[in-house]
């Protein structure tokens, strides 16, 4: 305490001159409109580069949070685009009691005011609008590209609701398929894959075929099985089709780059350009069929899928 009095005592002369300036320049400021419009501009200008600098600093260090937020909201936004397997499902009537003067009571229908939620079928409530393809947001941690059988690892898994047999997409188009499943990880067998079949169509004409990968080029697939009569023009958009349950059906896999009629065979030999970017692959989605597990079992106990096979 008594080095702190003698220190203020030796720079008295300095911290009164100082206080003295403070004062002088709070009543120049506070008495003088245009001063006072002037020094606050100032100080707010000064004082926003030094926030947004912070901002900036502080960004950087959230910037894994806020990839994580921005890929949850984009697939909800996603799921939107995807039609379920029941779409319009809603009533175009609904059935009124009949009148009393009418002795046939005979039972009327009229259009619905608005959309139901739910529908009465076979005594049982199935909803009208129930989203199919729910996503689940995931990070990619591992990428193999140059291998023939190549696999991905997610950060996502059973304790986030992934299991085997899962679609999984990004914003490019389709990735691959779940393989194994532990707590918090998954491997993906990806689209560059040997034994990866995807079953599609051309946007165009609704030609099916079937995407399978050549074992050389990442950024291409063959496009087998589409018959020579098949009118093909070079840059048609190819998606999934119908005929699997683990995608949606629409979901973009590339286009077609160049298209060849080999004379041994009776198909074309077509090469899609893949749309997703195997080689800078950050964030995807996996995809949940709700209908798979019963669609599956009726088509194998009619023969139409083999016991302990896999649709494409």
């Amino acid at each position: 305490m008594r080095n702190l009095f003698l220190f203020l005592f030796r720079f008295r002369g300095a911290l009164v001159f100082g206080l003295l300036e403070i004062i002088s320049l709070y009543l120049f400021i506070t008495s003088n409109s245009y001063q006072r419009a002037a020094f606050f501009n100032s100080a707010n200008s000064y004082a926003g580069t030094v926030l947004a600098r912070r901002t900036q600093i502080l960004d950087y260090f959230q910037l894994a949070e806020i990839n994580q937020q921005l890929a949850a909201e984009n697939a909800a936004l996603r799921q939107q685009l995807f039609p379920a397997d029941s779409t319009r499902r809603e009533a175009d009537s609904v059935a009124l009691a009949p009148a009393r003067a009418d002795s046939l009571k005979r039972v009327r229908y009229q259009r619905p005011a608005t959309k139901p939620d739910t529908l009465l079928l076979g005594q049982q409530l199935v909803a009208a609008r129930d989203p199919s393809y729910p996503l689940i947001p995931a990070r990619v941690i591992n990428n193999m590209l140059h291998n023939v059988d190549n696999y991905l690892t997610l950060n996502v898994g059973s304790a986030d609701g992934v299991v085997p047999g899962k679609g999984v997409v990004a914003a490019g188009g389709v990735v691959g398929r779940v393989k194994v499943v532990s707590a918090h990880y998954a491997t993906v067998t990806s689209l560059l894959h040997s034994q990866t079949r995807i079953a599609s169509k051309i946007k165009r004409d609704g030609t099916f075929g079937t995407i399978k990968w050549q074992g050389d080029d990442p950024t291409h697939a063959l496009l087998d099985n589409v018959l020579r009569e098949t009118k093909l023009v070079k840059g048609d958009t190819v998606l999934t089709s119908s005929y699997n349950s683990v995608f949606p059906e629409g979901i973009f896999i590339g286009t077609i780059d160049s298209f060849v009629k080999e004379p041994d065979k009776n198909f074309w030999t077509i090469r899609v350009k893949l749309g997703v970017n195997f080689a800078n692959l950050t964030y995807v989605y996996i995809v949940t069929n709700r209908n798979k597990p019963e669609r599956d079992t009726l088509e194998t106990h009619t023969g139409m899928l083999p016991k302990g096979g896999t649709r494409p």
